[in-house]
Order: structure tokens, then C-alpha cells, then sequence
């Protein structure tokens, strides 16, 4: 996303299409119920291009020169509303930028290149900066992003203290099985799966209609992390979006609607998880590389050559 843009990037058209269920555009294929309400997705990424002007790590800190480091290029994807989108890639490729990109938290030696739109509108920085709470929410990796010296009722319910507010916390607590006396607890009398859902409903709080969560099951142990995502997945069947960025590509399955597969800095193929039954059905060399790894497949190799093609 340009700092600054071309008068000619006013024109949406492109946007307002109706699509066949299968029907292959703007880089994906559909599930069984992907829809497009006004004719637009909820959350639809361009060829975002992130890079970092920094001192050169491989350097000697005393004669490190400046180097461009290019960590997401050209990546589009779409989320759809009522649906999970899986994106799906190993721990340290770049996907937590992805999540603080779409969330308008650039730092200031980034160079951020492409186009970004929620519900149909195309943001910049400060508007997606300004989406945080008020359409678009996140669910941090790490559950030390809850303060240690607070209680989690006051974290779930932030700076403003309605009684309107209040009352939707206690609901959550309700909602989430967390009893009211959970409300007085500090993070560290909470289990991992408590501090889970604490952090998924500080991002409820404000009734998002998109949850970019990233990474939400790492820790948690199998019975817990389904749990966590079914949480998620019932945000989206409510009417919500989710983008759930995570390495765990058999969890991703039985959530999601759809998959983005991020390699090497970008989404290589985005598509429904039911083409995963053959890997006939996928497109890139690496995709179908990642479905003859998974557990019950044949582990067959392909060549380098092969998944870079």
C-alpha cells in the first residue's frame, strides 16, 4: 500500500462481481459456502509487498551496513463472510507481519506496498489502524499479552466502563465458561486454555466483524486447541470472518473453510479444504508437497525444482 496513491486507484469495479461457487478469481477458489454480500469480500489483500530497511544482522555490529529486507511479497488473499480462512506456513516465514500489517501497525522502517479493502472500502494505515476494535480485532499470539497486573474482568473490558459494557463482559464470561469469579482472577491463576479465551473475548468485546487470529493454539495441549478453534469457528458461522494464520496444517482442516498456503513470503494457493481430499485437486507443486507430508499420506518427494516452479 502506497503512502501515496494515483488518482486512477479510486476505481473499484473490480470488486463488485458476482462469482460461480468454483469459479477461480482474484487468486482463489471458493468453498461450498463462500458468498460475496454486496458484492465484495470482507476482507480482500492485493499484492502486499512488506519490507524492512534495516542494519544487516549477518554483519558485525560495528560494520553492519543497511540492507532491504523484503519479508511478504506480492501476497493476495480474501476472506469471505461467515468463513475461516487458514493461512497456513512455518513458524518464523513472516506470517505475524502479515497479521500487524492488515492491522495498520507498521513500524516506521517498513515499506508497505499494495492494496487493502474491508467490506468493500480500501484503506490505508490509519484507517486500518483505526478499523482495531471497530470492525477488525486481533487475537495476539502470546497470552503474555495480557498484563500481569491486572485483573483479566478489567482487561476483557477496556477503558470505556458502560454499564452496557460491563454487561456484555459478563456475558462473554458466560458465553466462554468462564464464571463470574473468573473476572477477579490475575493471568497467571488461569490456565492456558482460560488465558485463551480471555484474549479471544478482549477481541469479542467490541462485536468485530473480522478476528485475525494469530497463532492461538501453540501451548495448548489437543482437546484444548480444538477448542479454542471452535470458538473461532463459531464466530464465523454467526455472520463473522476469520483469518487464522497458524503452522498446524491438520488443525487448519477441520476448522476451516479455506486454505492460503504462505511459502516463501507469500500466498501461493488459496483454496477450499475440500480439494485436500487429492492432490489432484491443488494447484501448486508445494501445496501438493504439503499433502503427501501430512499423517496417512504417502510421504512421496518432490524435488525442489518441482515446488519453486
Amino acid at each position: 500500500m502506497d503512502s501515496k496513491r494515483d488518482d486512477a486507484r479510486t476505481d473499484y469495479g473490480h470488486e463488485a462481481h458476482d462469482h460461480a461457487d468454483h469459479e477461480l478469481h482474484h487468486h482463489h477458489t471458493h468453498a461450498a459456502d463462500s458468498r460475496h454480500p454486496g458484492g465484495h469480500h470482507l476482507l480482500q489483500v492485493e499484492n502486499l509487498t512488506v519490507a524492512f530497511n534495516m542494519y544487516d544482522p549477518s554483519a558485525p555490529f560495528w560494520r553492519a551496513g543497511r540492507v532491504h529486507s523484503e519479508v511478504l511479497h506480492d501476497l493476495s488473499l480474501s476472506v469471505h463472510v461467515g468463513e475461516v480462512l487458514a493461512v497456513v506456513g512455518a513458524s518464523g516465514s513472516g506470517k505475524t507481519v502479515l497479521a500487524d500489517s492488515l492491522m495498520g501497525q507498521w513500524a516506521n522502517n517498513a515499506e508497505v506496498k499494495g492494496r487493502i479493502w474491508f467490506d468493500g472500502t480500501e484503506q490505508d494505515a490509519e484507517s486500518l489502524a483505526s478499523l482495531g476494535g471497530h470492525g477488525m480485532s486481533m487475537v495476539p499470539q502470546g497470552v503474555n499479552n495480557l498484563d500481569p497486573l491486572m485483573r483479566v474482568g478489567d482487561q476483557v473490558l477496556g477503558a470505556v466502563r458502560t454499564p452496557e459494557r460491563r454487561a456484555r463482559m459478563h456475558q462473554l464470561f458466560i458465553d466462554y465458561g468462564l464464571g463470574a469469579g473468573a473476572e477477579r482472577l490475575y493471568p497467571h491463576q488461569l490456565s492456558g486454555g482460560m488465558a485463551r479465551r480471555v484474549l479471544l473475548m478482549c477481541a469479542l468485546m467490541d462485536e468485530p466483524r473480522l478476528i485475525i487470529a494469530d497463532e492461538p493454539t501453540p501451548g495448548l495441549d489437543l482437546e484444548l486447541a480444538v477448542h479454542a478453534l471452535d470458538d473461532l469457528r463459531s464466530f464465523a458461522d454467526a455472520g463473522g470472518g476469520v483469518l487464522l494464520i497458524t503452522h498446524d496444517i491438520e488443525l487448519a482442516l477441520r476448522v476451516a473453510d479455506r486454505v492460503a498456503i504462505f511459502h516463501d513470503g507469500t500466498v501461493v494457493e488459496e483454496t477450499g479444504v475440500g480439494n485436500f481430499v487429492s492432490p489432484d485437486l491443488l494447484r501448486h507443486p508445494f501445496t501438493k508437497a504439503l499433502w503427501h507430508a501430512l499423517p496417512g499420506h504417502d510421504f512421496a518427494s518432490i524435488s525442489n525444482e518441482e515446488v519453486e516452479a
